[in-house]
């Protein structure tokens, strides 16, 4: 063993059930260094960090820490040996404050002195150059500034091995280099870190191995100076991925969705949404782009329903009856009964999109389905339709009965996609729907927004990779401070351009 390695797993093994997470993994973190681990969704990653961080405990197989085998049975224990995760899904209690959850569970022998707490919080962002109120109730967050506590809360204790599941899922490109610029004081600091992400180009920018899971298998370990996109991607499927994006010319266009001059608060009488103004057309792909908390999330809850707006209108074309509709102000039930088919991925697909407790099947019961041809499956019952969903999507999964919540964070995204899409909408709204998925998912997913523009579907993509946004919308509305800053062609735009507008709060009324 190297006398620089941080940590090391020998041949841990775990299974649930019939279903084997892990088999026989290596897997070596060095001091000073930062590992990324690639793999398909459902490859194991989670689950083998959930072992080095106490949350399952290996069938068998070995862990050493600084060269000596330890066992890790709890949390408790990752801590005592200086180990920090930060999670996929949010480990937080919303009815508490930053502060109380970032000091959650330790042991202070001098009492818990929260002024004292927040204190150190504050100086810990504005070391690091987060945004963080440490009084705020995690309620009352967006998922960036949930994101933002789970990383404070780690730096907070610590770690010197230190864990990232998807830590840039829900971080704007500013707020993730200055996550990298943390991470590489951190290495440069001697500290060993593991990051899991699916952003290739993130891989290749930041970390010096890059470690490959197939199939919960070790395939092996390749030095971040050698390595492409293409040689990742081949390593992670094992055979050649085409990474392009196939974008047709919209055809048939007409006006599916006119939004004119919306405005909306929140509960703290804040404006998310000033003025908002455009049009969704049938046969394209919209692309939303803005920094986080730009009102995204606002706009299209307030199309779904699920917003209340100060004025403005929100108009359906039907394309059945011919009529149009107003849509403000009416709930989600009223907009199904008039025969509104909208789609929403929304952001926290856990919290809002499905039910982690319920199986596959359950949740597909969620939706009420109408009479009409679906892409996945032409029968209505929800048994069917889970299975036609698992396979189209290629879900890791035992079967169509397994709870949600025993799913892997990209298998869920998957579930909730695939039954979203299957509602045969006229208008498909999706929120970062391949937000957590490898990237072999992530362009399954962008094949099927595309199949839903050729049927004619007005398809609202909101993004957070430019890349993405750029090859496969026809057009982007950017968003920023809850106005429209721009609405650019896709076709003849640039990351620069958006950016610029990403980062404005001029208003543009024009589509």
């Amino acid at each position: 063993m190297s006398t620089n390695a941080a940590i090391e797993l020998r041949n841990i093994t775990k299974t649930f059930g019939s279903t084997v997470a892990n088999k026989d993994v290596c897997l070596t973190a060095n001091k000073g260094k930062i590992l990324s681990v690639l793999g398909e969704n459902g490859s194991g990653k989670t689950t083998l960090m959930n072992m080095i961080s106490g949350i399952y405990y290996p069938d068998s197989g070995q862990i050493f820490i600084d060269g000596e085998e330890v066992v890790i049975r709890s949390p408790k224990d990752a801590f005592d040996y200086k180990i920090g995760m930060i999670h996929q899904h949010f480990k937080l209690v919303d009815v508490f404050s930053a502060a109380q959850n970032i000091v959650l569970g330790l042991e202070d022998d001098q009492g818990f002195d929260m002024k004292k707490y927040s204190k150190r919080i504050s100086e810990i962002s504005e070391q690091y150059g987060f945004d963080i109120d440490p009084g705020k109730k995690i309620y009352e967050m967006s998922v960036s500034e949930k994101q933002t506590v789970e990383i404070v809360k780690v730096l907070f204790r610590g770690a010197d091995i230190l864990i990232l599941d998807e830590p840039t899922a829900v971080l704007t490109p500013q707020e993730t280099q200055k996550l990298f610029a943390v991470l590489r004081r951190m290495r440069d600091a001697g500290k060993a870190i593991i990051i899991i992400t699916h952003k290739l180009h993130e891989v290749l920018s930041l970390s010096d191995r890059v470690s490959v899971l197939r199939k919960g298998e070790y395939v092996g370990t390749i030095a971040t100076a050698d390595a492409n996109e293409t040689i990742l991607t081949e390593m992670m499927v094992g055979k050649k991925v085409s990474l392009n994006i196939h974008r047709d010319e919209p055809k048939g266009m007409q006006e599916r969705l006119v939004v004119s001059s919306i405005n909306c608060i929140n509960r703290e009488g804040s404006t998310v949404l000033n003025d908002i103004s455009f049009c969704a057309y049938s046969g394209e792909i919209l692309g939303i782009a803005g920094i986080a908390g730009s009102g995204q999330r606002e706009l299209l809850e307030s199309i779904a329903g699920l917003q209340k707006l100060l004025d403005g209108s929100i108009t359906y074309n039907d394309p059945k009856t011919g009529e149009a509709e107003d849509l403000r102000n009416k709930t989600p039930r009223e907009i199904r009964d008039m025969g509104v088919r909208l789609s929403f991925v929304p952001e926290d697909r856990l919290g809002m999109g499905l039910v982690g407790n319920m199986d596959i099947v359950d949740n597909m019961m969620l939706r009420s389905y109408r009479k009409g041809k679906s892409m996945f499956v032409r029968r209505k019952e929800p048994k069917n339709l889970a299975e036609e969903i698992i396979e189209r999507l290629g879900v890791v999964t035992p079967d169509s009965s397994t709870p949600v919540r025993r799913l892997s964070g990209g298998n869920v995204q998957k579930v909730l996609v695939g039954r979203e899409i299957s509602s045969s909408p006229t208008v498909l709204m999706a929120a970062y729907p391949v937000r957590g998925l490898d990237i072999n998912s992530s362009y399954t997913i962008y094949n099927l927004l595309n199949e839903q523009k050729k049927k004619g579907v007005a398809v609202i993509f909101v993004g957070e990779d430019l890349d993405v946004l750029l090859e496969l919308c026809d057009r982007i509305m950017v968003l920023s401070g809850g106005s429209v800053s721009g609405i650019v062609d896709a076709r003849t735009a640039t990351k620069e351009q958006i950016g610029l507008l990403m980062t404005k709060s001029r208003e543009v009324h024009h589509d």
